[in-house]
């Protein structure tokens, strides 16, 4: 797919010498959707907001379908639309009329079936008429994309767009930003919660310390570094593991009850034909196995702390 959004060596440094941004090279192809994953202070709503023009970066370029962001901000910032992570609404204010609103401040002649079809398809359509005030948080929330998506934008950015809903609003949005794919909008996603990244995005960005460590293919990433872990679990509990057991592979888990061992997925030989041998030769007694994959978290805080290490 061709590239959509286009980041080269964006820097973004106050007055104070803080690098919130350093060099971020970053491309989203058209169509996708990319969760940018990264603790608080990571630099993603900087990143975010120099995209959008909310925040001037201090060298760089950021070109949105071949429109420089700088140069031609209007028909680039046309091409955008952004769910920011604050629900910043007018409390009296229809919902209809604030979609509608949104549309006319880029510049777009009215379309009432439009802003129909995007209220339907937000469960908005029957709360149309009610106040902001009125609403839950998670509407709100679905406001504020009704809101981006109104002008009809080729690239939608939603900041923490789960952040403080309930887990059944978080997995119907999920469901929403899936349908939007389907309809060809391009999604960047930044959040905290990694299974909603695990859920539903095609890439993976994490970014730590104003740097992009990677951006990847999410299965080819879980598969490149993901690894797995075997539980034996032992019919009698151990405060130790025995020493012809010693590895550094090898634990013991909290209550003493099973060993747990991990292994390379990517290696020819797991060693686990070997380790149960051993198990049987120390005289220890198995009363099951199970495995384990590693998820994309843990892949996460590997990845962020060999950030900080270096």
């Amino acid at each position: 797919m061709p590239t959509i959004l286009d980041v080269q060596n964006l820097r973004k440094a106050y007055a104070d010498g803080f690098e919130a941004l350093k060099g971020v090279n970053l491309q989203i192809e058209e169509g996708e959707i990319l969760a940018l994953l990264g603790p608080n202070g990571a630099g993603k709503t900087t990143l975010i907001s120099t995209v959008c023009g909310i925040t001037t970066a201090t060298s760089g370029s950021v070109t949105v379908a071949g429109h420089d962001i700088f140069k031609d901000f209007r028909a680039a910032r046309t091409l955008i639309g952004l769910v920011p992570q604050e629900i910043n609404l007018e409390p009296f204010e229809r919902v209809r009329s604030t979609v509608k609103f949104s549309r006319g401040l880029f510049g777009k002649a009215a379309d009432p079936a439009l802003i129909e079809k995007i209220l339907r398809q937000l469960s908005l359509w029957d709360k149309r008429d009610n106040q902001i005030r009125e609403l839950s948080g998670g509407m709100k929330r679905r406001v504020l994309i009704a809101k981006a998506l109104a002008h009809e934008p080729r690239v939608l950015f939603l900041d923490e767009p789960t952040a403080g809903v309930d887990v059944e609003l978080r997995r119907d949005m999920w469901e929403i930003v899936a349908e939007l794919k389907r309809d060809g909008v391009t999604i960047i996603l930044t959040t905290h919660y990694i299974e909603e990244a695990e859920a539903i995005a095609d890439r993976i960005g994490i970014i730590a310390a104003g740097e992009i460590l990677l951006v990847e293919d999410k299965e080819k990433l879980m598969k490149r570094m993901g690894k797995k872990e075997l539980e034996v679990q032992l019919t009698t509990k151990i405060d130790e593991i025995p020493a012809s057991l010693k590895s550094d592979a090898l634990r013991l888990n909290h209550n003493g009850t099973a060993l747990i061992y991990t292994y390379d997925t990517r290696s020819e030989r797991t060693g686990i034909t070997k380790l149960l041998s051993e198990v049987a030769a120390a005289g220890l007694v198995l009363s099951d196995v199970v495995t384990r994959q590693s998820s994309l978290e843990d892949i996460f805080v590997d990845l962020v702390h060999e950030g900080d290490a270096a």
